[in-house]
């Protein structure tokens, strides 16, 4: 059976997505991308912009500012540096153009956060960034607390996927927004990626059970004992769960229904002495 996942001019196949931050070492990012066959990864950039502030840099020499991350990061796997950082659509508007001229990607996870408690995304900056940033030729995603009308004023926009939250952001609480997440699956024809909270591989493959393009967890993966494993372990259950939506899931019933004919044969033994 053929099943892709195309977003802007990019297939993709392995549907699980994970992130570069909170891991005991770079080291160990590689390792996990292999081991699990992770194509697309996440970047904080907000960082980095604002050490090429302090240090009186030009954009140019970003790069020599990261040791760091990308040379951890293969080549084969899709960039996804993402605005982290930004409090409203300009500094979000403003990070993005940063790390395209850098070189890194087109890609870009929308992130606007002025919620410093429970770190919600402010959906409506969001819809500006998007809108400004589509319209420059950025394959968008952006990221939201799920909510209809947004998704489909994202659609309108241009944005090439939505990521609605699981749960609060690396909290590891799960599909805490199962329902509303469901509705944006079942009404808007944009790759649904579920994106934050999600802590147990068993709840990113409900979450593709459900029909989500694609599932990103960072907090899961790298606080887990052995990350190596658990990306392993996340990977294996996506896919696991999209084979189970794409077979169809079995109907659920209030009372119980024998997979076998309960009658004729004991019936038989009592006429016919077995």
């Amino acid at each position: 059976m053929q099943d892709q996942l195309i977003i802007g001019d990019r297939e993709i196949t392995n549907r699980f997505f994970t992130g570069t931050g909170k891991h005991a070492s770079n080291d160990i990012i590689p390792k996990l991308i292999d081991q699990s066959g992770i194509e697309v990864i996440t970047v904080a950039l907000r960082r980095l912009e604002v050490q090429v502030k302090e240090a009186g840099q030009n954009v140019a020499d970003l790069n020599t500012l990261q040791e760091n991350i990308l040379n951890y990061i293969p080549e084969r796997c899709l960039l996804l540096p993402n605005t982290s950082g930004a409090r409203n659509a300009q500094e979000a508007v403003r990070i993005a153009r940063l790390a395209r001229a850098c070189n890194y990607s087109n890609w870009i996870k929308i992130e606007v956060i002025s919620d410093h408690k429970y770190l919600l995304p402010d959906n409506y900056e969001t819809i500006k960034a998007t809108e400004i940033l589509a319209k420059e030729g950025f394959v968008v995603l952006p990221y939201i607390s799920p909510d209809l009308m947004v998704a489909k004023a994202l659609e309108t926009a241009g944005a090439a996927a939505v990521m609605p939250l699981g749960a609060p952001i690396g909290t590891n609480q799960g599909l805490k927004m199962k329902a509303l997440i469901r509705i944006l699956i079942d009404e808007i024809n944009l790759p649904v990626i579920v994106d934050a909270g999600i802590g147990r591989p068993s709840e990113a493959a409900e979450a593709m059970e459900m029909g989500a393009a694609a599932v990103l967890a960072n907090t899961a993966v790298a606080t887990a004992r052995n990350p190596v494993m658990m990306a392993q372990a996340f990977s294996l259950a996506v896919q696991a769960g999209r084979l189970a939506y794409l077979a169809g899931l079995g109907e659920t019933k209030l009372v119980a229904e024998a997979s076998s004919p309960l009658t004729g044969f004991l019936r038989g033994c009592s006429k016919n002495p077995c």
